[in-house]
């Protein structure tokens, strides 16, 4: 039986979740919260230094960081769904732009959040403010790269488990501008995606607990 050791309102939590969705894989979701201390336990023993989620726990084997549990499922329980082509082209460039949504996507939205968890009352204007507009180029670069993508037949791969959780919060962040249509879309597709739909009603009880206050959309 596969574990996902991590949070249903979790970005990353939800990378991992999409694939195994997409995967179409039995899981449990091990949730870390007051109810699950045991699950705590489990993470501060084999989370790393940092004792950072999620985890997937295979039967004993335990894998860190939501690209490496996708690697790892897409190695030892991939069905007719791919999550990395099989050329190695492609497949690198697949990895390229799931770090390109991590990296660039991700941190910026996860920044504005936690400027709020540091001071709810008076977040640091100066430091949003430069977050937001690290989205905003990231949005626009994605906007031209999205004319060119042809996303997998599948629906799903990296590059999708790593765009729709990112680009879900960033958008409650600093929305998407309309001079994007095409990445607005996208997400709209995303969201829209089995997968990735199953992660957004899953979270729906959670989302007063987005610290910059979550809108009434998606």
């Amino acid at each position: 039986m596969l574990s996902l050791i991590g949070h249903p309102f979790s970005s990353y939590t939800w990378k991992a979740q999409i694939a195994l969705h997409a995967l179409e894989l039995d899981y449990e979701l091990a949730i870390l919260d007051e109810d699950h201390p045991e699950n705590g336990v489990f993470l501060a023993r084999h989370g790393g230094p940092w004792g950072k989620f999620p985890l997937l726990n295979d039967d004993g084997t335990v894998i860190m960081e939501s690209s490496s549990i996708i690697e790892w499922l897409d190695l030892h329980h991939a069905g007719s769904t791919r999550m990395i082509p099989q050329d190695p082209d492609e497949a690198l460039r697949t990895r390229m732009f799931d770090r390109i949504f991590d990296n660039y996507v991700m941190t910026p939205m996860q920044a504005v959040v936690g400027e709020y968890l540091r001071g709810a009352e008076q977040p640091d204007a100066a430091r949003i403010a430069e977050s937001t507009e690290r989205l905003r180029q990231s949005y626009g670069w994605l906007e031209s790269w999205r004319a060119t993508y042809a996303p997998p037949e599948a629906g799903v791969s990296l590059v999708e488990c790593a765009a729709a959780p990112s680009l879900f919060y960033a958008d409650w962040v600093d929305p998407i501008p309309e001079q994007c249509p095409l990445l607005r879309e996208w997400r709209a597709h995303l969201l829209a995606l089995p997968p990735v739909a199953r992660c957004v009603e899953q979270a729906r009880p959670y989302r007063s607990y987005f610290p910059p206050g979550a809108p009434d959309l998606d």
